[in-house]
């Protein structure tokens, strides 16, 4: 058995952790052995933390727009035939076919000053000169979600499949309205696949680089660009403590969640 398992535990040790221990050894150690000394310089630059604090914001409003708009999404999969739900859920993975960057430069030709947005807008009079739509945290926002958006409807598609429909009956049974059958029975055992989409997306969005890159403003750096700043600059310690930080926020809110939400459910889907 330990053979067919030891071709994965070798690729997992070269490809992941050996370059996770490298990065921790880096941020680490200094030519004077282990200090800290740039986790000290990290945590005094306000710099970082006004970053720190646009990729939490950010990253944070993406995952609350994703759950908002693959729940209805996740609800109708599971409730709908099979056979129309198949269908659907092609729709849904339709993105992940395509690039990232494809995706991205197509927000750009849609809200650029001469995209297709501010074009039907002016030429149906409703303004006179284009709108700043690209390069704004709107634009962010808007392809952002757009190529998470999957990574939530998944696995909250995959949790309320897995419920037991017969309950929400037995509610509407016992005098419990649709909504009230949702809040007192839908809603509590889909915790696990909302947990599971928020802790993914979230995950993702911290570390997002080409979208904000591309279609944000100047003024909202995210740690991506700057730890990709500070890798052109050779300054291996400092972006390898920043890359740190983001490991260990992921780690922080899969730990908080794991306490409203039982971690084996969550890694089961609910099941």
């Amino acid at each position: 058995m330990l053979l067919l398992v030891l071709p994965l535990l070798l690729y997992m040790v070269v490809f992941y952790a050996y370059p996770l221990l490298s990065m921790l050894s880096r941020s680490l150690f200094t030519e004077k052995g282990l200090t800290g000394a740039v986790f000290v310089s990290l945590l005094g630059d306000p710099v970082f933390w006004r970053v720190l604090g646009i990729t939490m914001q950010i990253s944070l409003v993406v995952t609350l727009l994703c759950l908002l708009l693959a729940y209805p999404v996740a609800y109708a999969l599971a409730r709908m035939r099979q056979s129309h739900a198949n269908l659907m859920m092609i729709l849904v993975l339709i993105p992940f076919w395509t690039s990232i960057l494809v995706r991205t430069y197509a927000w750009m030709a849609l809200l650029g000053r001469r995209g297709i947005i501010n074009n039907a807008l002016v030429a149906s009079g409703l303004i006179d000169t284009p709108l700043q739509l690209m390069n704004t945290r709107l634009a962010v926002y808007l392809a952002m979600v757009h190529v998470l958006l999957p990574f939530m409807i998944l696995p909250l598609t995959a949790t309320l499949r897995g419920l037991d429909w017969r309950l929400v009956q037995a509610a509407n049974g016992l005098g419990a309205g649709p909504l009230g059958a949702f809040r007192q029975v839908v809603l509590p055992l889909s915790l696990p696949g909302v947990a599971a989409g928020c802790v993914l997306v979230f995950a993702l969005s911290v570390g997002f680089y080409i979208t904000p890159v591309l279609v944000g403003a100047g003024s909202d750096v995210m740690i991506a660009m700057l730890i990709s700043d500070l890798v052109n600059q050779l300054n291996w310690g400092r972006a390898s403590a920043m890359a740190v930080v983001l490991l260990l926020i992921v780690a922080l809110v899969f730990a908080l969640l794991a306490r409203v939400v039982p971690l084996g459910r969550v890694l089961q889907g609910g099941r």
